[in-house]
């Protein structure tokens, strides 16, 4: 309730506790003061037609319903026993009958009247009653004087009460008015467009001005008839899902402003009917249309970078296997002895295009992921033998750098349907970003296990770990953690190669780091091959040649237990 409401409506239990005050006064003093030598029934039947005004000053203290229900209860009940003790409706005070009516007017005009008209029906009914049963003994009082007071106290009290009905119900008008008038001011210096539409979708009211270069006349038009011919479909179906779910949103051009655009939100009202807020949304759709140009753009000119360090390293890789495999040639000496210098020459030309291949290859394979030209091949083979492989290769580095390396391999085959490069280079990009990270005296463990049903590869090392900031940018392209001697050694394209092949795969890859402590790389792919796992059958079969002899391991350098694969 407004406070506007709350003010008038305090007045008006006021108002009506005044007006209980005077039919106190007026019955009251008739009670006290009329004379009745024969009886003295009259002036208790008068004080009890008074005691529902003494009872009305609850109104002055309380505004709840208790209190107009005690009463609108209790103006029937003394009204009819002092009809009934004055002689029934052929007594000298029959016309209090109308007293409840005046009652309820006075204490709210809008919606008790009807009350008080029910009320001295069942006064009059019930009185009637207990004369007929003989309940009700005639009056001992003679001459027109008390009726005629009566009839004055109660037409006084009655226009008084219609008076006061009038009044409360033209103020709470006024004040509904003020406020609706306050309500459309407001929607009018508002920045939107609102709109009231029918059931029918038409236009009934409109507030605020339309929008800049828009047709002004819209009461009575067609909703879907704001929009332009191309978008007017769009508005039709926003007003059905509006009738069914209550809400709906839609934006189109207006048809005298085919360059603007307009955003339509729409509520329901109840009954079909809805509201319809309309802004002026071309800065922001002009704004989207920027931002998915730029970003078509940006995909564009990365594609196009993709392909260009693509086609760029695979051409850069045929002279450079040329130049490494000839300094292998002067290095190994293979058509005649050369000096100490060209020797050592040789040996260093050879190392740097195999660290200058290294880089491009690493180039190549993430520039074919990220032009989505890389494909992976699939194959069966035992994952064992990929990881072996990478421990082998990755050995003399770690025997250089004075690093334990160790592998931890089951001894039941790791059968698995995947990319037999790919998964090499994953845990060869693990070792070396581990062998980088790891001081002299350290270790590397590299585990390859089944669990859950997939294949988990972890490579743990002692090293330096990786601080929380670095972490959160690991594994995108071309970003490096550490110093910038650790980042000298690489591109930075080490573990989003790894986290490329392993989505590829449909995997994951997960890092967990502890400053100072070391690092821990978890890949698990959905690889495993379950055709390859047949069951023993149930029939007898021939007796089987002695099996050979199971594969031994072997140590390979100083660090490194390799598996070597049955053949």
């Amino acid at each position: 309730m407004a406070s506007s409401d709350v003010q008038i409506e305090a007045r008006a239990f006021r108002a009506a506790a005044d007006w209980h005050a005077a039919w106190l006064v007026g019955v009251g003093l008739c009670a006290l003061f009329w004379p009745t030598p024969q009886s003295s029934d009259l002036n208790y039947a008068l004080a009890a037609a008074a005691a529902p005004g003494l009872v009305g000053q609850l109104l002055r203290w309380t505004r709840g319903w208790a209190a107009k229900a005690l009463v609108i209860l209790v103006w029937p009940v003394g009204v009819g026993v002092a009809i009934a003790m004055g002689g029934g409706l052929t007594g000298p005070l029959a016309a209090l009958a109308l007293a409840p009516a005046a009652a309820m007017a006075a204490l709210d005009g809008r919606r008790f009247i009807a009350v008080g008209g029910a009320l001295t029906l069942a006064t009059v009914a019930v009185v009637a009653l207990a004369a007929a049963m003989g309940l009700a003994q005639p009056a001992g009082v003679g001459g027109p004087w008390l009726p005629l007071a009566i009839i004055s106290i109660e037409a006084i009290e009655l226009a008084a009460a219609l008076q006061l009905s009038k009044a409360y119900a033209g103020e709470r008008e006024a004040s509904r008015a003020e406020e609706a008038g306050q309500v459309r001011a407001l929607l009018d210096a508002g920045p939107f467009l609102v709109l009231r539409v029918d059931a029918k979708g038409i236009i009934r009211e409109a507030f605020c001005g339309a929008p800049e270069d828009w047709d002004l006349d819209l009461v009575g038009r067609a909703f879907e008839t704001l929009a332009g011919e191309a978008d007017r479909q769009g508005a039709r179906a926003a007003l059905d899902l509006v009738r069914r779910t209550g809400a709906a949103n839609v934006g189109f051009a207006p048809p005298l402003a085919p360059d603007r655009f307009f955003a339509v939100e729409l509520r329901g009202l109840g009954r079909d009917a809805a509201v319809a807020v309309v802004r002026d949304a071309s800065r922001e759709r002009a704004y989207e249309l920027f931002l998915d140009q730029a970003r078509a753009d940006a995909e564009n000119v990365a594609q196009a970078k993709s392909r260009f360090l693509a086609n760029m390293s695979h051409e850069l890789r045929t002279p450079l296997n040329a130049i490494i495999g000839f300094s292998d040639i002067m290095r190994s000496a293979l058509f005649g002895p050369l000096s100490e210098r060209y020797a050592e020459y040789a040996g260093l030309i050879h190392e740097s295009g195999g660290h200058l291949l290294d880089l491009i290859n690493d180039v190549l394979d993430m520039s074919k992921i990220e032009a989505d030209r890389f494909s992976l091949t699939l194959e069966p083979f035992d994952a064992r033998e990929a990881v072996s492989s990478a421990l082998r290769l990755t050995r003399v580095q770690a025997d250089t750098a004075k690093i334990g390396l160790r592998g931890a391999l089951p001894p039941q085959p790791l059968d698995v349907i995947a990319d037999r490069r790919a998964i090499k280079q994953i845990v060869l990009n693990l070792i070396s970003n581990s062998l980088k990270f790891t001081p002299a005296d350290g270790q590397i463990n590299v585990l390859a296990r089944e669990k859950n049903g997939a294949l988990e590869i972890i490579v743990a090392d002692t090293g330096v770990g990786i601080a929380p900031s670095d972490l959160e940018r690991l594994g995108r392209p071309y970003e490096q953690a550490g110093g910038a001697d650790q980042r000298s050694q690489g591109t930075g394209l080490g573990l989003s190669l790894v986290r490329a092949f392993a989505e590829l795969h449909g995997g994951t890859m997960v890092i967990k780091s502890v400053l100072g402590e070391g690092t821990a790389v978890s890949i698990r792919l959905p690889v495993m091959d379950r055709e390859t796992r047949v069951e023993p059958p149930t029939t007898p079969e021939p007796p089987e040649p002695p099996a050979p002899p199971e594969p031994r391991r072997v140590a390979v350098g100083d660090n490194v237990i390799a598996f070597n694969p049955r053949l």
